[in-house]
């Protein structure tokens, strides 16, 4: 299924029915008076999140959605029906934005969350609702109210724990194959991930938790450089990220420092995430350089750094039980 996480789609609620003018008419009853009934109300446009989605594939093909209008009331005091509502089902983290592209209408982050987008119009009153002491019979029905409409775009944010970042060929894929049942595609070349993947991690019965490997960035990416930041925003609810940095690449104090920067640019509050760095590729690397390379970057950057290989498993156990610590501890947090 192709990964799609951002769409603009066209919503309508439907109209209320018609109010109807009616006069009841019986054999022997002289003065049946108006028995007009009102019309029904609108369906209303409603949004839910659900579980077993992760794109928004679906909207590219049905971009227009529309409630159905209410029916129109009847003789004899007969309320016309109340349309049915449409539900619009959404993955869970979706957002939903107005056409401006900054305002948040909803944010649909939890499994069965619902928001009522569009209310649908009420019905109008027939003569009915019209007769009084000194209106005995009128003639008056007003037509139902129109439904609302209006374009919005449906931007995905991927429900994760814990955001793989670094730039192209660091390793991420691999640590991600290595440590769930997730299979991304991994070769030798940059830009090998071109949407995200999400992964569940189990190291028990009772721990478990959910990474999300997002592209490479690289410089420039919050101007549209590589693949730009885009999909940035599908590790903004993660309680923790793993920075990931290619040990056999150099110098590993500027790749830190090239995506921290990456970082800071977006926002989102990225740069203030609590941040665990990975000095991946320990196979390619002597001893030494591991060393050295281990100790320039926790000098630059004031945190541990943690040596692996996700192509061989070393140092990865060790990595896994940070991340879930570090999840636990957000959780924990969340629910004081």
């Amino acid at each position: 299924m192709k990964f799609l996480d951002q769409a603009k789609i066209y919503v309508r609620s439907g109209d209320g029915g018609n109010g109807v003018v009616a006069f009841r008419r019986e054999k022997y009853l002289e003065f049946g008076g108006p028995d007009g009934g009102d019309g029904g109300r609108g369906g209303d446009i409603v949004f839910e999140a659900v579980a077993n989605l992760n794109t928004l594939i679906d909207f590219r093909y049905t971009q227009h959605f529309r409630a159905p209008k209410g029916g129109n009331g009847a003789g004899s005091d007969r309320t016309g029906a109340g349309a049915a509502d449409v539900v619009i089902k959404v993955p869970v983290g979706t957002q939903i934005v107005a056409d401006d592209r900054e305002t948040l209408l909803a944010d649909l982050d939890a499994p069965g969350k619902r928001i009522l987008l569009c209310r649908g119009g009420d019905g109008g009153f027939g003569n009915a609702h019209y007769k009084s002491s000194t209106n005995r019979a009128p003639r008056r029905a007003d037509p139902g109210f129109p439904g609302e409409e209006r374009w919005v775009w449906l931007r995905l944010k991927l429900i994760a724990d814990v955001g793989l970042v670094g730039l192209p060929n660091a390793g991420k894929s691999t640590l991600l194959a290595a440590a769930s049942a997730a299979r991304p595609k991994i070769a030798d070349y940059p830009f090998t991930t071109l949407h995200p993947q999400l992964g569940v991690v189990r190291l028990s019965a009772s721990e478990e938790f959910v990474i999300a490997d997002i592209p490479g960035l690289i410089e420039g990416a919050h101007e549209g450089a590589g693949l730009g930041d885009r999909f940035l925003g599908h590790v903004e609810r993660c309680a923790v990220l793993l920075h990931l940095i290619d040990g056999a690449a150099g110098d590993v104090v500027a790749a830190w420092r090239t995506v921290r920067e990456e970082l800071a640019a977006y926002g989102g509050g990225l740069a203030e995430k609590r941040e665990l760095i990975g000095l991946n590729k320990a196979d390619a690397m002597t001893p030494r350089e591991a060393a050295a390379r281990a100790t320039a970057l926790r000098r630059a950057s004031g945190r541990p750094v943690m040596l692996l290989s996700g192509a061989t498993g070393q140092g990865v156990p060790e990595v896994l039980r940070a991340l879930q610590n570090a999840v636990t501890d957000a959780r924990q947090a969340r629910a004081a």
